[in-house]
């Protein structure tokens, strides 16, 4: 058996997986390889299943599988699985970091302070205590920062079409409701032909006036666009954003826009998620195993 791992994973990953077969991270021998191991980077298209003539069983290490052609994988009986039970403390670890540090300024003062300047009396910072926090789409990420939220004691409304009740986080029906009230609006959804471009100039207009927007979800489901005019407007206080359109992002419009915290989506890229990511994927391997060779 041929294990490829296509993306950047534990180091110590190659020799864990070395009981099942060889190893490598030699992309040019994807002909060959029976195990492909991917993350957000390597696009698994029709193309690339084509040319992947052995392959059995592709794993993305982490939750989205929208770089994974998953009707044609399931033409060709190529099993498919995410590691969607790893990632979840690092995301919602990551989206709660950009909650803070939005309204205190973290990134602003600290760049001042290299700078030689002052701006103690220019940066106002405000609480996450008492403010309300939307989440769309409470799967397991989404939980996870209600979890936080809810110890910073904050009120946590959420929208999700698929659930109908959550022990933390209380359930609206109506997304403009959620989006009327919230102080801060986190992104958990994956990119489906219903949340694809779903933040956009209209939906902002819902948004309460001043309101701070997170994604670490997925790219595609904003308008950068219509974002940065919504920062440029005051609508938006601030985005803190993790996901891009493309890795990395070309000629996007937010590296002009104002009160943006922009991160190289390092969402799930915690030693410990990659950790889990590792021993699930053994887990997988082993599980299908009699099926790969």
């Amino acid at each position: 058996m041929l294990i490829l791992l296509s993306d950047a994973f534990d180091p110590g990953l190659p020799e864990k997986l070395s009981r099942f077969g060889e190893v490598t991270d030699d992309k040019g021998r994807v002909s060959e390889a029976h195990v492909v191991l991917v993350r957000s980077k390597t696009k698994v298209t029709r193309e690339y299943i084509d040319n992947a003539t052995n392959l059995k069983l592709v794993i993305r290490g982490g939750v989205g599988l929208d770089n994974v052609d998953l009707d044609y994988a399931r033409e060709k009986r190529i099993i498919v699985h995410n590691t969607a039970d790893a990632s979840s403390i690092a995301v919602a670890e990551l989206a709660f970091a950009l909650m803070i540090a939005l309204p205190n300024h973290i990134t602003k003062g600290d760049k001042s302070m290299h700078e030689g300047k002052w701006l103690k009396k220019e940066l106002k910072r405000t609480e996450l205590y008492g403010k309300t926090l939307g989440i769309l789409g409470i799967g397991r990420i989404g939980s996870e920062l209600a979890k936080r939220a809810d110890a910073f004691g904050m009120k946590v409304l959420a929208y999700d079409p698929y659930v109908k009740s959550h022990d933390i986080a209380e359930m609206e029906s109506d997304l403009k409701d959620l989006l009327n009230v919230s102080d801060y609006v986190s992104m958990h959804m994956p990119l489906t032909d219903e949340t694809k471009g779903m933040v956009n100039k209209d939906l902002l207009k819902k948004f309460k006036d001043g309101a701070y927007l997170i994604n670490t979800g997925r790219g595609k489901t904003i308008i950068e666009e219509d974002v940065v005019e919504a920062l440029k407007s005051g609508k938006l206080a601030g985005f803190g954003n993790d996901v891009w359109y493309s890795d990395p992002p070309e000629n996007t419009p937010l590296m002009d826009a104002p009160n943006v915290i922009m991160l190289p989506h390092i969402g799930a890229s915690t030693k410990e998620n990659l950790l889990r990511i590792g021993d699930i994927i053994e887990q997988l391997i082993d599980k299908y195993k009699d099926q790969l060779e």
